[in-house]
């Protein structure tokens, strides 16, 4: 059967309510009095029903977290960090996948799941700011990634300009001065843009020309794209002496086009990508990368949420997470004593 508050009470000699302030992690116990309780809840195997805890406040205890991309490792390890915040909070995390379609976005951002979750945390790719404005419901909303909306929700992002130009300006301070970019989407798309932006600027800033020539549009941002796009550049006659792509999944598509070619990264053509996942790490050639702080930007969402359910926050904040340009073999060569020892 299972065991009780009844029964720790029972076992620990104190009252019932005293074990429901330690379940509950109350502040108002003593060290003297949690330790007793525990040694108890430890003893008989209890394990709180966190269902009928959260039923008790009104609540599910479900986060939803609505993401364009599962099959993009960036996003799965974002998931990851949304997943294991919840988990300390008592949450669950409902998985959403919208594909990155308007209508699917509209569908979980206009509350189709209100009645089961207790927030949402949503990663919007087609969505207007008319879409978010009318919602119909108030089950507090936290936005992911760089479409700027300014509505009142919560909104965590990086700063995707600043980015892709200290991406850039490692390329020049490496003695690159044809750098191409290969993701600039076609159709709208606010973070390809962003980067695009970051891209041109960070060139110009060093006096070198930012050739439009050199930018590949593509209609997906796997590695396939990352492909294509660099065989497009390389059959144009253009012939660049470093890469700047949107994102990792890219820049390894790419890598494998320059391998096939004869091309060596980065002696011929040095390659940045973006987002840091952990397939770029362990590549013939690792890859340098621009690395969001996916563990913060998912505790923050997470706490986001949870602020608001808790009435906590007050005014909306448009929160900018950390990165950093994680150096790799892809611009910098591999070391000196490893290429020794294979050689």
């Amino acid at each position: 059967m299972p065991v009780s508050l009844k029964d720790v009470a029972a076992h620990a000699g104190v009252s019932i309510k005293t074990v429901s302030n330690v379940v509950n992690n109350y502040q108002h116990v003593t060290p003297a009095m949690r330790e007793r309780v525990q040694r108890s809840i430890d003893a008989l195997g209890y394990q709180p029903n966190l269902a009928a805890r959260h039923l008790r406040k009104g609540r599910t205890g479900i986060i939803a977290l609505a993401l364009p991309e599962l099959g993009n490792p960036y996003f799965a390890e974002l998931a990851a960090s949304v997943i294991d915040t919840a988990a300390q909070h008592d949450y669950i995390v409902l998985l959403d996948h919208t594909g990155g379609l308007r209508e699917q976005e509209l569908l979980v951002s206009q509350g189709f799941r209100a009645r089961v979750i207790d927030g949402l945390i949503l990663s919007p790719i087609e969505l207007e700011t008319e879409d978010l404005r009318d919602r119909a419901h108030d089950v507090p909303l936290v936005l992911l990634g760089e479409r700027d909306y300014d509505l009142p929700y919560d909104h965590i992002a990086i700063d995707n300009v600043a980015a892709a130009r200290a991406a850039v300006r490692h390329l020049i301070d490496l003695g690159r001065r044809d750098v191409a970019f290969i993701g600039a989407r076609r159709g709208r798309s606010e973070p390809a843009q962003l980067r695009v932006r970051g891209w041109r600027e960070e060139l110009t800033a060093a006096g070198l020309p930012a050739d439009e020539r050199l930018v590949a549009a593509t209609d997906g941002w796997g590695h396939a794209d990352g492909a294509s796009a660099m065989n497009h550049i390389l059959d144009s006659g253009r012939r660049p002496d470093a890469v700047f792509a949107y994102n990792d999944p890219m820049a390894i598509g790419a890598m494998r086009v320059l391998h096939e070619r004869g091309l060596r990264v980065p002696e011929d053509i040095a390659v940045v990508g973006f987002d840091d996942v952990i397939e770029g790490r362990f590549g013939a050639v690792t890859l340098t990368s621009v690395s969001p702080d996916k563990a913060a930007i998912g505790r923050l969402a997470v706490e986001s949420v949870l602020a608001r359910l808790h009435d906590r926050a007050t005014e909306h904040r448009r929160i900018s997470a950390p990165y950093r340009l994680v150096e790799r073999e892809s611009t910098l060569g591999r070391p000196a004593a490893q290429r020794r020892t294979d050689s």
